[in-house]
């Protein structure tokens, strides 16, 4: 079974991305490429700073759009209280 990643990475302005993958090292080393999203490559490097697992790219797509959504201190809240795979 593939699983997805729901993940919010931290840019070089202090910015915060967030997006989604079902390869979190491939996609972060892809980031600080330039070859990742088009917010992120000027604004590199990036470093990962939450992430969670989820089953279906549906609940990830889900869970991406309702972290989009928060303000800028709910999301600290997310990351404090989250954690994140090692690489």
């Amino acid at each position: 079974m593939k699983h997805w990643y729901i993940y919010i990475l931290e840019c070089s302005d202090s910015s915060f991305y967030t997006g989604i993958t079902t390869d979190l090292k491939e996609r972060i080393k892809r980031h600080n490429s330039g070859d990742g999203a088009k917010y992120t490559r000027t604004r590199r490097p990036v470093r990962l700073i939450y992430a969670k697992k989820v089953d279906t790219k549906s609940e990830a797509k889900r869970k991406e759009i309702a972290i989009k959504s928060l303000s800028r201190e709910n999301k600290e809240k997310l990351i404090r209280q989250g954690g994140f795979p090692r690489l």
